[in-house]
């Protein structure tokens, strides 16, 4: 493979990484405004949206460094998407546990592009951009391990609302 297409991969990567955090902004923001008994999720949810904003700063100076630019298109279709998925769970008499696996799913699947993308970088001699996409690597980690830390939690507190005949679904 030539230096050119490997390079050409990168930048591919790198729009489609910008794309799918606007997808993950367009999911969570939906969610953290519906939520009333579940102040920890809502917490957190709101604290990665934060840094998920943050990581679109870090694939943005990426993309300049490169003398790219990310795709509108890309951009506007899948938050598109994300935000019907975020629209779905609505309906759902178990919103919150819904969206809960959905987040986790959706960050293993952030974790595996940024593992691709900074092997990419390095292929394509962009060792130098490694830390930036480390940085989001790490914060999507975080989130991941966080889910899955307090899934339980939140599957109990479900129930227990449901129990007592509450409000449980968000």
């Amino acid at each position: 493979m030539s230096a050119n297409e490997t390079r050409a991969i990168f930048v591919a990567g790198m729009k489609n990484a910008h794309a799918m955090e606007n997808q993950a902004l367009a999911i969570m923001k939906p969610q953290v405004k519906r939520i009333e008994n579940y102040p920890e999720v809502a917490a957190k949810l709101q604290q990665h949206i934060s840094e998920t904003e943050g990581q679109i700063l870090r694939l943005e100076e990426i993309l300049t460094s490169l003398t790219e630019d990310h795709s509108s298109l890309k951009d506007m279709a899948l938050s598109f998407t994300g935000a019907m998925a975020a629209i779905a769970h609505t309906v759902a008499g178990d919103e919150i546990i819904k969206n809960s696996l959905a987040n986790y799913a959706f960050e293993h699947f952030e974790i595996a592009a940024y593992k691709s993308l900074i092997t990419i970088a390095e292929l394509s001699g962009h060792a130098g951009l490694v830390p930036s996409l480390q940085a989001n690597l790490d914060e999507e980690l975080a989130m991941a391990a966080w889910l899955d830390e307090n899934l339980r939690a939140v599957t109990i507190k479900f129930a227990s609302l449901k129990e007592a005949g509450a409000t449980a679904k968000v």
